[in-house]
């Protein structure tokens, strides 16, 4: 069973606390320092193994082959991440805000109604990105701790005990939240950069020519001349941009402006010399293939680089993570996933959530891939399939917005959008060749979640279009109330309904039972909109019908937690007399039956009720004093 709010499933909703409110009166220069720390952790902890998987992809050394790769490198970081991203979607935001399901509200305002296409392209790009939420852990950590592998060869039976400790430390605090550590985010990532700047810059004398990498012919003659592994070279490559993704995800926190900032002047720099750095090493040393990020450094600073390159990649997994949280908050306020509790864990910074399951089936999934991946070259098959295809999902998107909301003509929004998803879309025939590597479990796993959303909103609509096709009118209530005559209580009775239109069923199953009807009746409707937030000045509306009834529509944003009792008292200002004292909350508590006759394919029924009846109670999800609410049972068939 699954206490619905009659049901308030999510997927409509509006008074609430805001998650990750940005703040214009924030100077620039601690934005541009905390979007180090946050946005840029995963595509700057990529120097650790791409350069290394993409040598190892061609299996020689030779100037044309490094030059080739440093070449692909470079162009792909200019191509995918400063052109489609710091230029084009940093401007697409929705409201300030960013990421998957912001872009696929977005595209679905901008046409004016929601669609079934943009609706999937949104749950497919969210389920993939679990699938890189669970990778980037894993790969970012043990890469780091496989730098003690170059201190003494022995040490590398140790890498993957000590990866999963770090691992597990880093889940276990989500709890506590991280509003303390993130406070050092922003220096210890500056300090990366700086590092991989100035390792990098190093051993650019080993070899002057390797600026020579800057030309794209270095990179097409490479393809061209390994024709028939093309394919597996760029799959390398694309590790390179992987995380690139945060940018726009990212955008509500920290403002276009200082992402845009951080990467122009340093992290593309840092990257691009690092990169530069490591293949004029190679081209100097051939022995240094096999780990040339940490071969950058002398011996006697290699332990303070691996401590350093350690705390770097626990960042870019704690950003990662942080990011799946705020992710499937924003799919349950958006109806895409059942109810799961929410804990803030900061009384100062309403963005610092924590949901205990998702963390809990994260972590199973960073460590099952850590066991069946011992080291980052087998992660690294694994990784990269699930982050193209979700960075095309984005870009398909987003031509919507171009043509639709920036009243682009289709063919010049195309000409803009094509090639970049042309692109994308060789990056993801360059992974097919790791699925039977690994590359399968993200996809396999992003696929099951990606069903799981859409029968849960199939599920949800077959319930919302029942109740209006079932259940009584709003317009007949009074005759019902004129024929029952039921004896009049003190106090409010608040009835939470997702269908202001239908009466709602704990309405009428009190009036069936108890015979009773308080002095005030409210029909409470939680509303969410496809925009991030919603003033409190239009958190409430109220509708006076007849009697003693009115209805309330609280509105949320889809970045936003709702609170009833916080709405309902804004409904004071327009006159409205509320004491929570003298006040019940009637939920609906619906028993789910699956039935072969009607409503969804039976195997869809079952996965459905299974859902419904682990989600989170209503009187949690819309924070309700317990000891004010009273729920009314009703048996439904799906």
């Amino acid at each position: 069973m699954e206490n619905y709010s009659e049901n308030i499933s999510p997927t409509s909703t509006p008074v609430a606390e805001s998650i990750g409110r940005p703040h214009p009166e924030r100077r620039f220069s601690p934005l541009v320092l905390g979007s180090l720390g946050v946005v840029f952790g995963d595509i700057g902890t990529s120097p650790l193994y791409a350069f290394r998987e993409a040598i190892n992809a061609v299996g020689d050394t030779t100037p044309a082959t490094v030059l080739g790769i440093l070449s692909l490198i470079i162009w792909s970081l200019l191509l995918i991440v400063t052109l489609k991203y710091v230029v084009v979607l940093l401007r697409a935001d929705n409201h300030g805000e960013g990421g998957t399901l912001s872009i696929m509200a977005l595209a679905q305002r901008a046409l004016g109604k929601k669609t079934t296409p943009l609706l999937i392209l949104g749950i497919m790009g969210a389920a993939l990105f679990y699938g890189d939420a669970a990778i980037t852990p894993a790969i970012s950590v043990i890469s780091a701790v496989e730098g003690l592998s170059v201190i003494h060869p022995q040490f590398v039976h140790f890498t993957m005990p000590i990866a999963v400790c770090i691992l597990l430390a880093l889940f276990f605090v989500q709890s506590k939240g991280t509003s303390h550590v993130s406070f050092y985010f922003g220096p210890i990532m500056s300090l990366w950069f700086i590092t991989l700047a100035i390792t990098g810059f190093a051993n650019l004398l080993q070899y002057p020519k390797i600026f020579l990498a800057f030309n794209p012919v270095y990179g097409a003659q490479l393809l061209i001349s390994n024709w028939d592994i093309a394919l597996v070279i760029l799959g390398a490559v694309f590790l390179s941009v992987t995380g690139a993704e945060a940018l726009y995800a990212d955008l509500g926190h920290f403002g276009r402006h200082p992402i845009q900032f951080s990467w122009i002047v340093l992290v593309f720099p840092a990257l691009t010399i690092n990169y530069l750095g490591q293949g004029a090493l190679v081209l100097s040393n051939e022995e240094a293939a096999q780990a040339p990020f940490f071969h950058l450094v002398p011996q006697e600073f290699l332990i303070p680089y691996i401590v350093l390159a350690t705390l770097a990649t626990v960042i870019a997994s704690q950003a990662v993570i942080t990011g799946a949280h705020s992710l499937t908050h924003t799919a349950i306020q958006l109806g895409l996933m059942p109810r799961l509790e929410i804990r803030h864990t900061s009384e100062h910074h309403q963005g610092q959530i924590f949901l205990p399951r998702a963390n809990l089936w994260l972590l199973l999934g960073v460590l099952f891939l850590v066991i069946m991946f011992p080291s980052s070259s087998r992660l690294a098959s694994a990784y990269g399939m699930s982050v193209a295809c979700a960075m095309a999902t984005v870009t398909m998107m987003s031509f919507v917005v171009v043509w639709k909301l920036w009243h682009i003509r289709p063919a010049i929004a195309g000409t803009l959008i094509f090639p970049i998803l042309l692109l994308e879309f060789l990056f993801i025939s360059a992974n097919i060749h790791k699925i039977p590597d690994g590359a399968w479990m993200p996809i396999a796993s992003g696929t099951v979640l990606a069903v799981l959303m859409l029968i849960w909103v199939k599920g949800s609509s077959y319930l919302a279009y029942q109740q209006k096709n079932t259940e009584i009118t709003i317009a007949k209530l009074p005759e019902i109330l004129e024929e029952t005559s039921p004896a009049r209580v003190p106090g409010t009775a608040v009835f939470l309904t997702a269908n202001t239109e239908t009466a709602p069923s704990s309405l009428l199953q009190n009036l069936k039972h108890n015979k009773v009807l308080h002095e005030q009746n409210v029909i409470l409707s939680v509303v969410t909109t496809d925009t991030p937030r919603v003033p409190d000045a239009e958190r409430a509306s109220l509708e006076s019908l007849f009697d003693s009834f009115i209805i309330i529509h609280l509105r949320y944003g889809f970045m936003e937690t709702p609170n009833v009792l916080r709405g309902l008292a804004l409904c004071r200002k327009a006159g409205w007399k509320f004491d929570i004292m003298k006040t019940t909350f009637y939920l609906s508590r619906r028993s789910l039956r699956a039935s072969p006759e009607e409503g969804l394919p039976l195997w869809q029924d079952k996965l459905y009720i299974t859902m419904a009846r682990n989600a989170d109670a209503a009187t949690d999800f819309f924070r309700l004093p317990i000891d004010h609410v009273m729920e009314v049972g009703t048996q439904i068939k799906i």
